[in-house]
């Protein structure tokens, strides 16, 4: 048993009941995002949120644990993604990455965009011609220091 094996059960259990992620975060005191990446192995979860995920998935007491074990997080199978959707994400830090990075480090010095100290809100945006996908990601800005 490990954690891969408990992601694997909790998806095939989502699929199996026709569960669909934003009910299943409801249950939890956190973001829908936040709660699907725990739910899909990349996040450590708290006792309590563990016993949730446990009474909803019908997981076992070892697979509750492993959930409250910190994971091995990037979950990617391969160094260039090949699912579409993951690789616009690809494509898009490759055409703009350069650009967000001189943007970031214009208006705030050098440092990083902290993926620890983070959120992330994904929405529906209804548009005439077409529905748009509406992600804001918001991390803490984390200078360099000197030493």
């Amino acid at each position: 048993m490990d954690r891969t094996e408990v992601t694997k059960k909790i998806v095939s259990v989502k699929v199996k009941k026709g569960m669909k992620w934003e009910t299943i975060a409801k249950k939890y005191d956190a973001s829908k995002e936040w709660v699907v990446a725990a739910l899909l192995g990349q996040m450590q979860m708290t006792k309590k949120q563990a016993e949730i995920t446990g009474k909803i998935f019908g997981l076992t007491d070892e697979e509750v644990a492993w959930l409250q074990i910190v994971p091995y997080k990037g979950s990617l199978p391969t160094a260039v993604p090949t699912d579409p959707l993951i690789y616009r994400w690809y494509e898009i830090v490759n055409v703009y990455g350069t650009t967000i990075k001189e943007l970031i480090h214009e208006e705030f010095g050098d440092g990083i965009m902290s993926a620890i100290d983070f959120s992330m809100d994904i929405q529906r945006e209804a548009d005439p011609k077409g529905d748009r996908v509406n992600v804001v990601l918001s991390g803490k800005f984390l200078s360099y220091k000197t030493y």
